[in-house]
């Protein structure tokens, strides 16, 4: 299982890249979801808060909720990963990135997961 050590982690299995904003779910949540089929973004503009639900993630064993790692507001979403989920599955750490954040500070992104404390944590 992949864990790059560049990403932050949230206990709901999301990373975040703080050198562009980009959020993902990470290699770990995609396996254990199997096959993704459709994925619901927030809208560009939307304001989301660190913990709340803020999209939706269908596979074939089951739906699961998207966690905003951090707050902050959408600037970008991957319409690539709309139109077809598999790089999600394929690549969740560079072409199956969800969207991007802008946030207000590093405060809650400091206050993530580590690669390391996320691998413990997956037992990776």
């Amino acid at each position: 299982m992949q864990v790059p050590e560049n990403l932050k982690y949230s206990d709901k299995h999301h990373w975040f890249r703080a050198a562009d904003g980009a959020v993902g779910i990470t290699d770990y949540a995609q396996k254990k979801l199997g096959t993704i089929v459709y994925v619901d973004l927030p809208q560009v503009g939307t304001t989301i808060k660190q913990g709340e639900s803020c999209g939706s993630i269908e596979s074939t064993k089951a739906n699961s909720d998207l966690y905003a790692p951090v707050s902050g507001k959408i600037v970008k979403i991957n319409e690539e990963v709309v139109d077809d989920p598999e790089p999600i599955n394929s690549s969740p750490y560079e072409k199956g990135w969800l969207f991007v954040i802008e946030t207000a500070g590093d405060a809650e992104a400091t206050a993530l997961l580590s690669s390391s404390q996320y691998a413990a944590l997956t037992g990776a």
